[in-house]
């Protein structure tokens, strides 16, 4: 059986009309951040390659991460039309890339003179909300196993790629990463990755995990098969 990737859901805003007002582009080293929790937000931005990864850090210094962007995502919307705003999370790259650059003033006068813009950005905000929402559903309801079986389900949804033996998760994962998204620690997810893998449902080859048994992690939380755009980790 041919190798064969999961497809990612598109946006719907028009990414080639956004870049028109990028401001700059620059290139994204991996561990440095485009902007981090409690700065001041003058810019929106576009990843057009690469990684990075949008978290939340918590007062007790713990770390949550909510999504992972790759090329045409969208990150720092949050804080438009917002006075005075601060980035409320923070984005650091995961992996080398190019990322353009919009100021926060630039696009807001853009929605405001351009309908269509405003309603597909609308649209596109709205879905954010909703995957958003879905995730914290499954962090508050599911548990801990709960969280770690619907952040690998949205893992095989956004980079899975389809193998004789199951879908391989194709982006480099350490068990202090998926602790991160489940909002647990590295231990709990540790006892549970191994009793997956001692159950055959998953298998863990330099850094990647491979999903055996997807149906399994699907019924153990009782999913309600959402469409890929709202059950994915971007």
């Amino acid at each position: 059986m041919v190798a064969e990737k999961t497809m990612k859901p598109t946006h719907s805003i028009e990414i080639k009309e956004l870049l028109h007002f990028a401001d700059r582009t620059f290139k994204s080293e991996r561990g440095t951040f485009l902007f981090q929790e409690g700065m001041e937000a003058e810019e929106l931005y576009i990843i057009l390659s690469g990684k990075v990864q949008i978290s939340k850090i918590t007062s007790d210094g713990r770390e949550l991460s909510l999504r992972i962007c790759g090329e045409n995502d969208i990150c720092g919307e949050l804080t438009l039309f917002t006075s005075n705003p601060k980035y409320l999370l923070s984005a650091k790259v995961l992996e080398a890339g190019e990322v353009a650059a919009i100021r926060k003033e630039v696009i807001e006068t853009e929605i405001f003179q351009n309908s269509a813009l405003a309603f597909e950005f609308m649209k596109w905000m709205s879905d954010h909300f909703r995957k958003t929402q879905t995730k914290f559903r499954d962090l508050v309801l599911n548990g801990k196993r709960g969280a770690l079986f619907s952040t690998l389900i949205r893992m095989t949804n956004s980079y899975g790629i389809h193998k004789n033996d199951g879908i391989l998760i194709d982006l480099p994962l350490t068990n202090q990463d998926l602790a991160n998204f489940c909002g647990t620690s590295r231990e709990s997810t540790n006892r549970i990755l191994s009793e997956l893998k001692r159950d055959g449902m998953i298998s863990i080859k330099k850094g990647k995990i491979t999903v055996h048994n997807l149906e399994y992690l699907k019924q153990e939380i009782g999913c309600e098969n959402c469409p890929a755009v709202y059950c994915s980790i971007d």
